[in-house]
């Protein structure tokens, strides 16, 4: 059984929690691997397949990554010098370097003929630079209201290929805790889900996921990662009968001062959960969230979210 270590707990205990867990070097593959099982007889199966695709896709940008320009390493040294993330996006997007994932990834995918996809495909495909980072700067910013949705997981897919690259094959990074406690300390982005880790030394403590580079670092459980209250949180989860409400693998944390929610895995009641596709296939949960007043400011960046 995990041990559940609390907030007083973890200051208390002897030496520091490790701050971060990076991602595995398969990470696409497995999330890949996770769709296609949460897939069968979903309402959403078509999308969870077409994801899974393109996460092979990305996986295979991962372990043969297309010619492109290195990081500048001074820029690297000196963020890390003063405590900012290395590959902070909101500067990357601006730049060419990620493009070349971009256009791998184009590439490399097959689109359904005579399809939406395929019309996306196109669509990035004849966008000039320019375009394409434009489109890139309002998707990491979260603006999704300004690009066109079809878009959005291929745009996300290069994105994250590209982000979880540096961050798996840049040696010696020392990072530290962002400005938000939902901000990732390598890229600066919002963090997607939370994982309650539940083996070693990683045993019983909470990590953000972050919805660019995959990052995960460590924040202590029971505390909003919006307004850092902890008074009044509330775990909500699906009715399953699979579960009692304690067990539930997958159970949001809700604010009742901010009104934000934040979806947690936990890998005791499930050890292959995975955080986008577990996201993806939760979207009932967003819903119902919703529909009782709160707001979710964690982004997914394979779904544009709906609109009225």
């Amino acid at each position: 059984m995990a041990t559940i270590l609390e907030p007083g707990e973890i200051e208390a205990a002897a030496g520091s929690p490790p701050f971060l867990h990076l991602p595995p070097n398969n990470l696409f593959a497995l999330r890949a691997l996770r769709l296609e099982k949460l897939a069968d007889g979903h309402p959403l199966a078509d999308y969870l397949r077409l994801v899974a695709d393109l996460c092979r896709v990305q996986q295979d940008l991962l372990d043969n990554p297309p010619d492109s320009a290195p990081l500048d390493p001074e820029r690297l040294r000196m963020c890390q010098q003063h405590g900012l993330p290395p590959f902070a996006a909101d500067s990357l997007v601006r730049e060419d370097t990620w493009l070349a994932y971009l256009d791998a990834l184009l590439q490399r995918y097959s689109p359904p003929p005579d399809s939406a996809v395929e019309k996306a495909i196109a669509s990035l495909r004849n966008a000039n630079s320019g375009q394409r980072k434009a489109w890139a700067i309002t998707l990491v910013s979260g603006q999704y209201s300004l690009l066109p949705a079809a878009l959005v997981p291929f745009l996300g897919a290069a994105l994250q290929a590209a982000f979880s690259h540096w961050l798996l094959h840049t040696p010696k990074l020392a990072l530290k805790p962002g400005d938000s406690l939902n901000q990732c300390p390598a890229c600066g982005s919002p963090a997607m889900a939370g994982v309650i880790r539940h083996r070693g030394k990683h045993n019983g403590l909470r990590y953000l996921v972050c919805s660019l580079c995959a990052c995960e670092w460590h924040v202590v459980r029971v505390k909003c990662v919006y307004c850092e209250q902890s008074k009044g949180l509330e775990y909500v989860s699906l009715d399953d009968d699979r579960h009692a409400a304690n067990q539930a693998p997958l159970r949001a944390e809700t604010c009742p001062g901010c009104h934000s929610y934040l979806k947690l895995l936990y890998l005791e009641n499930d050890a292959e959960a995975e955080a986008l596709s577990t996201d993806l296939t939760s979207l009932m949960l967003d819903m119902r969230l919703e529909q009782e007043g709160y707001v979710r400011p964690a982004p997914n960046l394979l779904l544009a979210p709906g609109g009225d």
